[in-house]
């Protein structure tokens, strides 16, 4: 395990996450199934780290589990879905960045996903990779900016600038704020959370991946 990684998982269990350590994608899906119960009810955020992981065949659809899914709905229906997610016995996702000091930084649209990692399931599970690790808050405000909203809004077909820049417009100015982006309907920076401590310890699980994956 690399130092920084080290690190990352002291400063989580300090602030009450509970944190564990997978060498390759292939070892996730097996460490979850040690965190849950055949039978529960299951939800998710979007994310092609949970998909690279196997996440969705050999759990959310195997059967063993009620999986609220959302997928293909749209209007009442997706709402609906979404508010079920708020009760569900565990809520599986990824995060935007983790930082070396043990926070997590989330940036959403809708803000389905980063609702449920603040309040409602009764656990959450964050499967991280490596590549989301970073120093400190401003690298994680600076990565979504620049790495991780450009890639997600191309894949959810949103005609923001990001989207054909590669970049937040934001970043095309000296002082560059948190809150500052484009003014497009298709923004997906919408609300930011900043995960500093969890006072139901251990309610939130991160998996440390130690492989690049997702955005």
């Amino acid at each position: 395990m690399e130092n920084y990684i080290a690190e990352t998982i002291k400063n989580l269990e300090r602030n009450n996450f509970k944190p564990y350590y997978a060498e390759t994608k292939e070892e996730v899906v097996p460490l979850i199934k040690t965190l849950i119960n055949k039978g529960d009810s299951l939800s998710n955020g979007g994310s092609e780290t949970i998909k690279e992981c196997g996440v969705f065949e050999q759990i959310l659809e195997s059967g063993d589990y009620n999986f609220i899914d959302r997928r293909g709905l749209e209007g009442e229906a997706i709402r609906q879905s979404y508010i079920a997610a708020y009760g569900c016995d565990t809520y599986i996702c990824s995060s935007n960045a983790v930082t070396q000091r043990g926070e997590l930084y989330n940036v959403d649209g809708n803000s389905n996903r980063v609702s449920c990692i603040v309040y409602g399931p009764k656990q959450v599970i964050i499967v991280v990779g490596k590549n989301k690790i970073v120093p400190d808050i401003n690298a994680a405000i600076e990565r979504v900016k620049s790495v991780a909203a450009p890639p997600n809004c191309v894949r959810l077909n949103c005609a923001t600038p990001c989207a054909k820049t590669g970049h937040c417009v934001s970043l095309d100015t000296q002082d560059s704020y948190i809150c500052d982006g484009c003014g497009t309907d298709s923004r997906i920076c919408c609300n930011y959370v900043v995960s500093a401590r969890q006072r139901h310890k251990d309610r939130i699980k991160v998996i440390i991946v130690n492989e690049s994956l997702g955005y």
